[in-house]
């Protein structure tokens, strides 16, 4: 959670605080080069164990391998230039939307997916604190590598509009780096924050979130954080 309001801080103070952590996060992003490497911060070789990783995981829930989940339409939260879209939500489900804040990652998306990019229907380009799903419009809602860019309360409310906008069946995947010890960490080079594994889950409790499973991502180097999947409902 961003740090409560000292007794000194007035409310124009705590929003002015808000506005920069959003603000500094669309600035480092507008910096970074629209690439897989860019993307993943440096770490382009971990994308085909990421992808593999979240296929085996997204399987199991899909009405194919006896799950709930149609492979009709979904959604790509903080979608960058689109790795997942193309990797891994296009192979499985008929449309996909994106959802992206950074207008130079959404123009670059279609040349970066290729052929496929006939089956993306929109391109969102909005931060996800501002961002509302379709009510009941999609199978599936990815978010992975995105949700440390939310403050609590936005996260929260985030979560309870993807609950909203999913069909019956439909999933919300969550795909996030976390951390081990009690505290998060607040990276101010992106203006990011890393949550500890429960205090993710506290904020998916607090939206009202039903857990149906977690798994950790297998294969990914040991000097980068641990990765966990959550699929909910």
């Amino acid at each position: 959670m961003m740090a409560a309001p000292s007794e000194n801080e007035s409310g124009n103070d705590l929003q002015d605080r808000v506005e920069k952590f959003y603000e500094d996060a669309k600035g480092y992003w507008a910096s970074v080069t629209p690439t897989v490497d860019g993307m993943l911060g440096g770490f382009a070789k971990i994308s085909p164990t990421d992808i593999n990783g979240s296929k085996s995981f997204l399987r199991q829930f899909l009405k194919i391998s006896g799950g709930s989940l149609m492979p009709n339409r979904a959604l790509d939260c903080g979608a960058g230039i689109g790795r997942i879209t193309k990797r891994l939500l296009l192979p499985i489900f008929d449309t996909v939307d994106m959802v992206e804040q950074d207008q130079h990652f959404c123009d670059n998306a279609r040349e970066f997916i290729g052929s496929d990019s006939s089956r993306v229907e929109n391109i969102f380009c909005s931060g996800l604190q501002d961002f509302t799903p379709a009510e009941q419009g999609y199978d599936l809602i990815w978010c992975q590598w995105v949700l440390g860019h939310l403050e609590d309360d936005h996260l929260v409310k985030f979560f309870q509009r993807c609950q909203k906008g999913l069909r019956e069946g439909g999933v919300l995947i969550v795909k996030e780096n976390t951390l081990e010890s009690d505290k998060r960490a607040f990276d101010d080079s992106d203006s990011s924050y890393t949550r500890p594994k429960w205090d993710l889950e506290m904020c998916m409790i607090n939206a009202g979130l039903k857990v149906l499973s977690v798994q950790k991502q297998k294969g990914f180097p040991k000097d980068i954080y641990p990765v966990y999947m959550f699929a909910l409902q």
